[in-house]
């Protein structure tokens, strides 16, 4: 019991900080405005361990590989203490382990980062229907704006109905359905 716990309170703090830092990365990807309760939120939660980062990882070609890292090895520590508290180690083979733990890590950033877009789909279709002029609003068609704007140019308006965040979401759901067996491929590779 206390094991699920540990396990359960690990996974939740990493999770929530690893999504607030692919989400400050995407935003800065994307070129999301941050000045709105969201992106504040997420600068907030994020600035200490972004700002040490960026002294030592400069960004490259408008990406913040700082933020990006960070994501990354905080996963990649959530990953070895999930494995630690069910009783595993790094083993004999050290290099190994922090090889599978790196590509977990990496394959569990694509999860969430595809998590993170159909949250926003998802949020900008319910309040283009509810409440088309909200604050937020132009945030979420900022995020996935560049998704949506090639479907839109193929998929006609149904009356006025636009489509084309339900065939994203399908497309999505596909490219995680995908990343799955991917993950399941590359764990045989170690």
């Amino acid at each position: 019991m206390l094991v699920q716990i540990g396990q359960l309170l690990v996974d939740v703090a990493a999770s929530f900080f690893v999504f607030l830092l692919l989400a400050r990365f995407h935003f800065q990807w994307l070129r999301v405005p941050f000045r709105n309760p969201v992106g504040e939120f997420i600068v907030a939660g994020t600035n200490w361990v972004v700002r040490p980062a960026r002294r030592l990882i400069p960004p490259l070609a408008g990406l913040d590989l700082a933020t990006l890292l960070a994501a990354l090895l905080l996963q990649g520590l959530a990953l070895y203490l999930l494995g630690a508290l069910a009783g595993g180690s790094l083993g004999a083979e050290p290099g190994r382990m922090i090889a599978v733990l790196a590509v977990g890590a990496a394959f569990d950033l694509a999860r969430f980062s595809l998590y993170l877009l159909i949250f926003a789909v998802i949020v900008q279709a319910v309040l283009s229907w509810v409440n088309p002029r909200s604050p937020v609003q132009f945030l979420f068609d900022a995020m996935t704006r560049p998704f949506l704007q090639p479907l839109r140019r193929v998929i006609p308006l149904l009356g006025r109905v636009d489509l084309s965040p339900l065939v994203l979401l399908v497309l999505l759901q596909i490219a995680l359905i995908a990343l799955a067996h991917l993950r399941d491929a590359a764990g045989g590779l170690f």
